[in-house]
């Protein structure tokens, strides 16, 4: 046993080294080259482009687009925004030109100070929607994301521990409520007096862009003057009343902007404020780790990943062990001949072998969830592979969903293929159903809660609502691309020869004798998803993080690490209760497989009840059922995919241990 457990350590260790080796970025996109705007050329450029993304906030699930809330325009010749991919339109990612114009300058120059960008003006009597927009941003404590060279504009600070972290994103202002309690984001500007009531607004931005300048040896000496590669970008918000016609200032003590219903007239000034730096201390490939690295609560995740895998593949190693030398004796006594007996008493799991592969009731929607559980999978493999190797970084905005959508739909062959197999085992001879129910149940089901969003979200103005040709193309690629391909699979699946099976059925059912507690469906079904579940709540609040609270997610190598996690004890925990099922002459395994490894998608569910009560802050009913619908999606989905684990692992079980007995 000793042995066992040091070879899983070892085991363990080299597959957390080989984690780190491959979640780290790896650029997939070329370096853009800065300088000073009288010596622009074709290997530099002096306009830095800034693009502005979706508002979000962690009090409200629905995002809005930057011109949402009526801040400055873009000028006319502004650098157009970068064309958005399927991923991103369907995640709600919006990215447009902003009115910010940068010009590269090397340290020492500050002639971009107190830059005024427009000028807003605004009467709080009258009936004022973009008014009413900008204080409910300011109330629900949206945040901006800004994007320069293709980098999240940070908000950085110092935490109560003394530590420096990074968010992706910066808010339009704070408020204070009636009772005088400021929200967290009034402690940014050490000049806002706080007043009960009113609502901050930060229209001052001071930028500060670190750049590297060493690329210019790579160059050689046909490069002349300075310059450099962006390494990051960091921002820090300020709420400052300019006075209306006259030039603006910036400097610290200036009287906050405050938005009141009392005041005759508001005129708001955005003005910015722009620093530059220069480091020889960070590469260009390496810009992404200072916010990746400042993550909260990033490093706990190496040291609980690590004791989860450790736990995880020790009580597997002992359910296989347990399994094995139990099945090994069985079989033995099964298939020895005691001398001078002509026949052997039947006892155990060998009892129902002629039962065990009586079809199940309702196959045909097994044989369908189990062909769509196969899409999931493969789809979650293949994307969680290429996420590894780094083409999927946080660089390629929505590369992430862009290849999970394309690889579903192409994947459409295997389901029909799987789904089609497992239905003529069963006796099946409504193959047209059967492949009709296979394209269009699971996906369909997906489709229509997500049309259901759409519409609440179209009614709220939301970034996140699909444009009515995107679900076209959506829809287009579901009936042009996925239904021809399932078809294509379950054609080849009904050609092949019916699946035989290593016994006979026999024609009268056997009675299952009265079950103990332990064996009854519904606790060992409830039993079944507490230790899948175990090895993944530690990332899912990582994976959560990233969807509700605009938090980047990149550690792919320790996501695949749990997806093997899932998919070795999804299938041993399915086994294991599947034999004692079996030794209780309970044959009724179909179902019971698929919905124990199935249950896991009951504590995600939970986790995401957990993870809304503690972790969100939101109130809106509109917000609830949006955070729930999604919540349904994805629990869905995750059910399909662990029940198809549970019983594609008990249908080899099963069709293996009853294959080397000898049944008369």
């Amino acid at each position: 046993m000793g042995e066992y457990f040091q070879l899983s350590l070892l085991v363990c260790v080299l597959i957390a080294q080989f984690s780190i080796s491959v979640s780290f970025y790896l650029p997939g996109l070329a370096p853009v080259n800065y300088c000073e705007k009288e010596r622009e050329s074709d290997r530099c450029k002096s306009q830095i482009p800034v693009f502005v993304n979706r508002l979000t906030s962690l009090e409200s699930v629905i995002p809005y687009d930057y011109s949402h809330f009526d801040f400055c325009s873009p000028q006319s010749e502004a650098a157009p925004p970068p064309v958005e991919n399927l991923g991103q339109v369907v995640f709600g990612q919006r990215i447009q030109s902003s009115p910010y114009e940068f010009q590269f300058e090397p340290t020492g120059k500050t002639s971009q100070t107190c830059v005024k960008v427009c000028e807003k003006t605004y009467n709080p009597k009258q009936a004022n929607n973009k008014l009413a927009n900008l204080k409910r941003a300011i109330f629900l404590d949206y945040q901006h994301h800004f994007i320069v060279d293709n980098m999240p504009v940070t908000l950085c600070y110092m935490t109560d521990i003394g530590e420096r972290s990074c968010n992706n994103g910066f808010p339009v202002g704070c408020y204070v409520d009636p009772q005088g309690r400021p929200k967290p984001s009034c402690y940014l500007g050490s000049n806002l007096a706080q007043k009960p009531g009113v609502h901050y607004l930060f229209n001052h931005l001071d930028f500060n862009i670190t750049y590297h300048s060493g690329y210019k040896e790579a160059w050689g000496t046909s490069f002349q003057g300075d310059g450099g590669r962006i390494i990051r970008v960091e921002v820090t918000p300020r709420s400052i009343a300019h006075k209306a016609g006259e030039p603006p200032h910036c400097e610290a003590g200036q009287a906050p902007m405050e938005i009141s219903s009392d005041a005759a007239q508001i005129n708001v000034i955005y003005t910015y404020s722009l620093t530059f730096h220069e480091t020889h201390d960070v590469k260009w490939s390496s810009r992404w780790d200072y916010l990746l690295d400042s993550l909260p609560n990033a490093n706990i995740q190496w040291f609980s990943i690590l004791n989860s895998l450790v736990i995880v593949l020790f009580l597997s190693g002992m359910v296989a062990m347990i399994l094995l030398r139990t099945l090994h004796k069985d079989i033995a006594r099964y298939n020895q001949i005691e001398s001078g007996d002509d026949t052997q008493e039947e006892f155990g799991w060998k009892l129902v072998h002629g039962d065990v592969f009586r079809p199940p009731r309702h196959g045909m929607l097994l044989s369908v969830f189990v062909g769509s559980g196969v899409q999931v999978l493969s789809m979650l493999l293949i994307t969680l592979v290429f996420a590894c190797l780094g083409f999927l970084s946080p660089a390629n905005r929505g590369s992430l969903m862009t290849c999970g959508l394309v690889l579903y739909v192409c994947l459409g062959t295997p389901a029909g293929y799987v789904a089609a197999r497992i239905y003529k085992s069963f006796g099946g001879e409504k193959w047209g159903l059967n492949v009709l129910l296979t394209s269009t149940l699971c996906p369909g089901i997906v489709f229509i809660i997500t049309l259901l969003l759409n519409f609440v979200l179209w009614a709220h103005g939301s970034s996140a609502a699909l444009p009515f040709l995107t679900i076209l193309a959506l829809i287009g690629l579901w009936f042009g691309v996925s239904v021809p391909l399932t078809f294509v699979g379950a054609y080849f699946g009904f050609r092949k020869r019916v699946l035989e099976h290593p016994v006979r059925t026999n024609q009268i059912p056997r009675q299952i004798p009265e079950q103990s507690i332990y064996t009854r469906p519904l606790p060992c079904v409830l039993m079944g998803g507490i230790l899948p579940f175990g090895c993944i709540f530690v990332q899912l609040f990582f994976i959560l993080s990233s969807i509700w609270s605009s938090q980047m997610y990149y550690m792919f190598g320790f996501l695949f690490l749990v997806f093997v996690i899932l998919v070795i004890t999804c299938s041993e925990t399915t086994v294991l209760l599947c034999y004692f099922h079996l030794c209780a002459e309970d044959y009724h395994w179909w179902w019971r497989s698929f919905l124990t490894s199935g249950f896991t998608a009951f504590y995600l569910f939970c986790y995401c009840c957990h993870y809304f009560a503690t972790k969100l802050s939101i109130s809106d009913p509109t917000s609830v059922f949006l955070y729930f619908g999604y919540t349904t999606i994805m629990v869905f989905l995750f059910f399909i995919m662990t029940g198809t684990l549970g019983f594609l692992a008990c249908f080899w079980f099963v069709r293996k241990i009853y294959s080397v007995v000898k049944v008369d």
